[in-house]
């Protein structure tokens, strides 16, 4: 068999694993990636690397400073605060943290850094008011990932320049996109995303974790209270931490380095004792995420991407240049193909193939790029997907199962939403 039979049939078990519940998804993770390792689909240095990740060492560093601000009182007051405006209303607290989530979202460019900054306090709000996380963590998630990058703010400002890049470097210059062009084309799901995480998913959303969530794990080990120093010394690397990871770029400093110094700062300043520091570090997520990072490598590498993408022009052309199907083809396949490979890689696949699609016909290919983008920024099924996604199911205890029970729903409404706006907007011809 070629190594991309051998990846897929991995991939299909790996999700069956997933879905059974039978061990964690931190031993699926990894024993799918050993599978790829030893038949062959991917290099041992190459399976190595992804124990380094950046995503991985990131959100080491971001889980021990959110820790170190779990244990300051300003957490549990602003909680209480935002309870008490909400007045117990899940869908007012809902509301006040999915718009907090997706501000920070527009000007950081990796939706788990936004995740790690509001999650905390979400926790806090949510058990003050009785409530577990797995009834609130899904619907802060989806917003920061879906949302991601949608204002011309932040990171989203150069998403214009970069799908330009892709046009000027295929050569085919007869159309352009303008600056606020992904913002015009976004900015609809972007409100309803906000809306539908706000007052409706948590209908769908599980009372109780499904399995067992790293914040019931971490409950109940007595706390001594901080002394003054060491209070305002924990908000203050919490807050500056996060200024520092919007600043990112002006900085000069890479997102790993940023949180891993937080994570130094609290225990140096004793915010965090060093043995709770390292009990604050979520071994299991972790892996998660080294795990889904390989099979995602290797679906790549293998050329799944560009199998599908091979077929894709033969489709358009028996569709007799339809702009809403031919947009609603290049939503769905590049959405479907996000949750087992990362968004950037699929991204490079689905771009050209658009351009080159339009510039056979003579077609405006704005339209099309902006919604590649859209449905690659909205996968939130798997934790293939994007790394925001295991850290999600972590918190809120969810197993695979129950992530298609919340998302299939939402999942539509991207699909229609995106297409039919964008395709309105920005049509082919």
């Amino acid at each position: 068999m070629s190594p991309l039979t051998i990846c897929l049939i991995i991939f299909a078990l790996m999700v069956i694993g997933f879905c059974s519940g039978k061990y964690s998804l931190a031993t699926i993770s990894l024993v799918s990636m050993m599978a790829l390792v030893l038949t062959g689909c991917m290099d041992a240095k190459d399976a190595l690397t992804y124990f380094s990740n950046n995503n991985v060492i990131m959100i080491a560093g971001m889980c021990v400073v959110a820790a170190g601000f779990n244990r300051t009182q300003f957490c549990t007051n602003v909680a209480n605060g935002i309870s008490r405006v909400s007045k117990g209303s899940l869908n007012k607290m809902m509301f006040g943290y999915v718009l907090i989530g997706m501000l920070l979202s527009q000007f950081i460019q990796s939706p788990i850094v936004a995740m790690g900054i509001v999650t905390p306090m979400l926790l806090a709000s949510a058990e003050s008011m009785g409530l577990k996380s797995s009834k609130v963590v899904f619907p802060l998630g989806v917003a920061t990932v879906v949302t991601c990058c949608t204002l011309p703010v932040g990171a989203g400002a150069t998403v214009a320049a970069e799908l330009n890049g892709y046009l000027e470097s295929y050569g085919y210059l007869d159309h352009m996109v303008g600056i606020l062009d992904p913002m015009v084309g976004r900015l609809p799901l972007l409100v309803i995303c906000v809306i539908y995480c706000s007052f409706f998913a948590t209908k769908f959303a599980p009372d109780e974790p499904i399995v067992k969530s790293i914040t019931e794990v971490k409950q109940g080990a007595g706390r001594v209270a901080l002394k003054p120093f060491q209070e305002y010394a924990g908000i203050f690397i919490f807050f500056a931490d996060a200024v520092a990871l919007m600043c990112a770029k002006q900085i000069g400093m890479q997102n790993w380095e940023i949180t891993v110094i937080g994570a130094l700062a609290m225990v140096l300043c004793g915010v965090l004792k060093p043995r709770e520091a390292t009990a604050s570090l979520p071994v299991s997520m972790l892996l998660l995420i080294v795990g889904a990072l390989a099979m995602s490598g290797a679906l790549s590498s293998t050329g799944a991407g560009d199998l599908i993408g091979g077929h894709i022009a033969g489709i358009v052309d028996s569709v007799n240049g339809n702009s809403y199907i031919i947009g609603f083809i290049f939503f769905i396949i590049p959405f479907v193909m996000t949750q087992v490979m990362q968004n950037r890689g699929t991204m490079l696949i689905f771009h050209p193939i658009a351009i080159a699609t339009c510039s056979s016909i003579g077609a405006n290919p704005v339209g099309l790029m902006i919604l590649i983008q859209a449905a690659c920024l909205s996968a939130f099924m798997t934790p293939m997907a994007t790394a925001a996604i295991p850290y999600m199911m972590e918190c809120g205890g969810y197993d695979q199962r129950s992530m298609f029970k919340q998302s299939w729903l939402f999942a539509i409404i991207c699909c229609v939403v995106s297409v039919g706006w964008i395709m309105t907007v920005f049509p082919l011809g």
